[in-house]
């Protein structure tokens, strides 16, 4: 028989130092094409607008053509002017985006928590996984370096840090630079590397902001992490005005490092709160029936995003703005349907008395539409008055399924064959480019 007297054992349990990652391709376009154009290899290759009509900016620069003076988003024209024997490719949007998905699935071959931030940048949290891969972060990070590469002819960079923000940071400032392409970034080194750096280079701290900083004496991240917060909203409010403490928070938190979030490879596919869509249009619309067309045809892409996410909305907006951007015209207005829906004729009609009250008849460069207060479209009120609905929503399903299988220009509406519609143009494109 056993006696035994309280024995208090403190047991302390600690989660392992969370190792986060951020893959960033260099140069990505241009890397891109570079791996599929082998002839290009030595040559300074850009991807950027129309080669033929030297229009357009410069999207994307390979390293020999930075060499040469090239930055991103540079006048074309500029570009060349400095180097006269440049590559200029036609940027293919549809292949990138297949190669950046491409470069997600060789990620989750080593961790499922892949976030993306871009196209070309991801974060991955390989605290649970390393183990199974390597013995150090730099290890894993040059593994996944190098089965990238050899998969996409994409070279990747890597800032490795205990938190995203630290993570991006270490990327932003020091993979880039770094001949391996990796650098960890921990935060008992925070005073010896980042606070050195000026304002100018923190996260989130644009050309204006960094101004406001220096004018307040804060010209080094440093200066901005070892300022009290207590202090450093003081300042803000004295600067901005009182609803600035959330500002000044986060500029604290960046500078020291603090970052709670985790890696989450749900982030882009929660459910909206609203589904748009807007465009520039390549000339000022002055007639009503013009504007129409476009409103039309964006009400389509709309309701066909709309059904495709299983939503029907019952407040429309419509917003419409001038060339002016030195004196802005226009104007955005919404209206509550009757009924939920997500079928473009309904939506269309009220859309229209959107425009037709409030356009002031001046001249449109650009034109918006968006439905919000979803709901799923499995549930709504049946109406003895409304006959077509039925009929309405199956066609929308054929006609989007073809949409789905050929493309948007399988089938459009006869108004876009007009001079003033833009849908054929724009299937061809993706975020404003061609695919």
């Amino acid at each position: 028989m056993f006696l035994f007297h309280d024995l208090k054992e403190e047991i302390t349990v600690r989660s392992p130092k969370r190792i986060v990652m951020l893959g960033d391709c260099q140069s990505f376009y241009a890397s891109v094409e570079k791996a599929e154009h082998p002839e290009y290899k030595d040559r300074p290759l850009v991807v950027a607008g129309d080669p033929e009509r030297r229009s357009g900016i410069v999207l994307a620069a390979c390293p020999l053509a930075k060499e040469k003076g090239i930055t991103t988003a540079e006048r074309l024209g500029e570009a060349m002017a400095k180097c006269p024997d440049l590559v200029v490719i036609k940027p293919r949007m549809q292949r990138y985006i297949d190669v950046s998905m491409l470069i997600t699935d060789i990620y989750k071959r080593y961790t499922d928590l892949v976030e993306p931030y871009s196209i070309d940048e991801q974060f991955l949290d390989v605290t649970g996984s390393m183990h199974l891969y390597a013995d150090t972060p730099e290890e894993l990070a040059q593994m996944i370096q190098t089965h990238v590469q050899a998969a996409t002819g994409v070279y990747t960079r890597f800032g490795i840090a205990e938190t995203k923000i630290l993570a991006k940071t270490a990327c932003d400032n020091y993979a880039k630079k770094n001949p391996s392409g990796i650098y960890t970034l921990s935060k008992d080194m925070l005073a010896e590397t980042l606070w050195k750096l000026p304002v100018n280079k923190m996260f989130m701290a644009g050309s204006r902001m960094t101004r406001h900083f220096n004018v307040m004496g804060l010209p080094t991240i440093g200066s901005v992490a070892q300022t009290p917060l207590a202090k450093l909203k003081q300042m803000m409010r004295r600067k901005f005005g009182k609803n600035s403490d959330i500002q000044a928070e986060m500029y604290w938190r960046i500078a020291n490092g603090i970052d709670d979030s985790p890696v989450r490879p749900g982030t882009h596919q929660v459910d909206p709160k609203s589904v748009g869509h807007m465009m520039t249009l390549p000339r000022d619309y002055s007639k009503l029936e013009e504007i129409k067309v476009v409103l039309l045809e964006l009400t389509e892409l709309v309701c066909q995003r709309c059904r495709g996410l299983g939503f029907m909305g019952h407040v429309v907006t419509v917003g419409c703005m001038g060339a002016d951007f030195d004196r802005p015209t226009g104007f955005s207005r919404q209206l509550k349907m009757e009924d939920p829906s997500n079928i473009t004729n309904q939506v269309y009609q009220w859309a229209c008395r959107l425009l037709e009250k409030y356009w002031d008849g001046l001249p449109i460069r650009r034109v918006g539409v968006s439905l919000s207060q979803l709901s799923p479209d499995t549930e709504y009120q049946i109406s003895l008055f409304d006959t077509g609905r039925e009929r309405s929503m199956a066609l929308e399903r054929v006609t989007d399924a073809l949409k789905n299988k050929y493309g948007n220009s399988i089938v459009i509406r006869a108004v876009s064959k007009t001079d003033a519609g833009q849908a054929l143009d724009r299937s061809a494109k993706i975020g404003g480019h061609y695919k």
